[in-house]
């Protein structure tokens, strides 16, 4: 099955920020090696959420637990799934926009009922007082990469490799230094533009990155977006260095440099987008 047009903003925590039973249930899960990695992942997710929204429609069920597993110095990290919450936003996503009488068809009421709870418990942070755990280490953009994601990476953090089958673009960091950069990104930003909506959104991720493990581990992956460049764009991608520069120039008060960079970077991820209306 091809990859998705997908990227994804994730976070992998050390196995001390779980409880002990978690602890135990993520050490066993890594040994045995049942974890699939970045490149199949995001199809079995996608399998499993179209598979549990078609079993029955009466309830939302019980998924196993599920997550990527990553190795950094000498420690195992993981990054859950959440697929019972990713089957939640999809069953309330089936519902926008459509007829109720469509809407009660495909989704009734409750189920639409228990996904809504489902969601607001993990957006009001219940679940993780509940289990200790912060609510989603894994964000996900169709048809490209967020702008505001480049602020916590920097360039010479890319991974890449473009064998046939396995092509792969992500950056890895700690997460003491995407925090470092996100919080630098909305000093300027709320200094230079005030609360306009890049502001808000960096902010937004900002306190997201807050929620986890001090020695986390932030991970930005083109996913399935590197079947749709060719081998030169991916090589000359300088996504995290223009935002770095449209950022300097900012704090500079150098706005015609900074529209320069955003502009670029705009215009590279727009010719991605718009392959969307192609599919």
């Amino acid at each position: 099955m091809p990859s998705l047009f997908a990227s994804y903003l994730r976070v992998y925590e050390p196995l001390t920020a779980f409880d002990r039973d978690r602890q135990s249930f993520w050490r066993r899960y890594a040994k045995e090696g049942r974890d699939l990695g970045p490149v199949e992942g995001p199809v079995r997710q996608r399998t499993a959420v179209l598979e549990a929204l078609g079993a029955g429609w009466t309830r939302l069920p019980d998924l196993p637990d599920e997550a990527y597993v990553l190795e950094w110095d000498n420690s195992i990290l993981v990054c859950p799934w959440n697929l019972r919450l990713r089957v939640a936003e999809a069953a309330l996503t089936a519902r926008d926009g459509v007829p109720a009488v469509l809407a009660d068809a495909f989704v009734p009421p409750i189920l639409a009922g228990q996904a809504k709870a489902v969601v607001e418990d993990w957006r009001s942070g219940a679940k993780v007082l509940e289990q200790g755990v912060p609510r989603v280490h894994e964000q996900v953009s169709t048809w490209g990469v967020p702008l505001r994601w480049f602020a916590f990476v920097d360039l010479e953090e890319r991974d890449i490799a473009l064998k046939a089958r396995r092509r792969t673009l992500r950056y890895r960091t700690e997460i003491s230094k995407a925090r470092r950069r996100a919080h630098r990104a909305v000093s300027v930003l709320r200094k230079s533009l005030g609360d306009a909506p890049i502001t808000e959104a960096v902010e937004e991720g900002t306190r997201w990155l807050e929620e986890f493990h001090p020695r986390s581990v932030v991970e930005l992956d083109y996913g399935g977006l590197v079947n749709l460049l060719p081998e030169d764009k991916l090589n000359e991608d300088d996504s995290p260095g223009l935002v770095a520069a449209g950022l300097s120039a900012l704090s500079r008060g150098d706005a015609e440099s900074a529209s320069e960079a955003y502009e670029k970077l705009v215009a590279r991820w727009r010719a991605v987008q718009l392959l969307e209306r192609c599919n």
